[in-house]
């Protein structure tokens, strides 16, 4: 690589079992980058759909790391951190289209706000729903009120609100507490500063772990309207519903126990909510398979 020309851009996807959604999701960096110069690094978590040779075959100059088993999403992201050179490093969700000059817009905005260690865009659902992918820091009200019973019993619950930032258009830049993992760019020098993703989140929470070490450094978290990113959300999650509600768990005790409760009368009475939480989550998945019609039903 000429090092008088340092590369703009790496992008790192973490994958398990989306090749269809990954290979769409490359053609759409690669046809939308124009002059941008990029590099793309898939991690590949031991899928089982030959997502890693299937990707080698259509792009060639993909780097693809092939892991013997599912490292998780923070690991995952680590590796391709490491074999990343860009100026900027951009984790991208495999289930994620970029349209046209979006990933220039994403380095430019970067350009512009020095101040911002991570920078986050606006995310849309595939009907255009908007996501709301920028949030306030969790609280353990917004999280018992949240896909839960009690959410259903009291749907407008301030807290959820708060939480989501819902009373918010989402048509302006502004400074946010945390963007979603699922395109995320982050500025080199604050990897440099803060190290990497803490791969003990093994799936959920890192993204917001890594923002609130952001803030903690000094960095800004900045939220852009433009450009508009489609993601389908949960095309991994869904093959594995009750290991993602588990591992999801996990991940927003340890979260919480590392960034807001210190002592361990606070951490017992957290651990009790985040397991009654996920009961529930899973006595309702259970619920929903038992009782859906099945093929022949009319």
């Amino acid at each position: 690589m000429n090092q008088t020309q340092p590369l703009e851009l790496s992008i790192c996807i973490v994958s398990w079992n989306v090749r269809d959604d990954l290979l769409a999701c490359l053609d759409s960096i690669y046809s939308g980058a124009g002059d941008l110069s990029v590099e793309v690094i898939v991690v590949d978590n031991a899928s089982a759909d030959d997502t890693a040779l299937a990707t080698a075959q259509r792009y060639p100059q993909v780097r693809v790391i092939e892991n013997e088993d599912n490292r998780g999403f923070a690991a995952g992201c680590n590796q391709g951190i490491e074999q990343a050179t860009g100026r900027y490093i951009l984790l991208l969700n495999p289930d994620t289209l970029v349209p046209p000059e979006a990933l220039q817009q994403m380095v430019n905005f970067a350009d512009q706000h020095p101040e911002a260690g991570i920078i986050g865009p606006k995310l849309l659902y595939p009907d255009g729903r908007l996501q709301y992918s920028c949030r306030h820091f969790p609280t353990i009200t917004a999280a018992i009120f949240r896909n839960t019973f009690f959410g259903r019993v009291m749907p407008r619950a301030a807290s959820v609100a708060d939480y989501l930032m819902s009373d918010w258009d989402h048509n302006e830049v502004r400074k946010v507490d945390w963007v979603s993992g699922a395109c995320m760019l982050l500025r080199r020098e604050l990897i440099e500063q803060i190290g990497l993703l803490d791969e003990q989140f093994f799936w959920g929470s890192e993204d917001v772990d890594y923002c609130w070490r952001a803030h903690k450094a000094g960095w800004q978290v900045l939220y852009t309207p433009q450009p508009e990113i489609i993601h389908a959300v949960g095309r991994s999650s869904d093959k594995a519903v009750i290991p993602t509600i588990i591992n999801s768990h996990c991940s927003m005790y340890r979260l919480y126990c590392k960034h807001q409760a210190r002592c361990f009368a606070t951490r017992w009475l957290i651990s009790i909510g985040v397991w009654l939480r996920a009961v529930l989550l899973i006595g309702h998945t259970y619920l929903q398979r038992v009782f859906a019609p099945r093929p022949n039903e009319h």
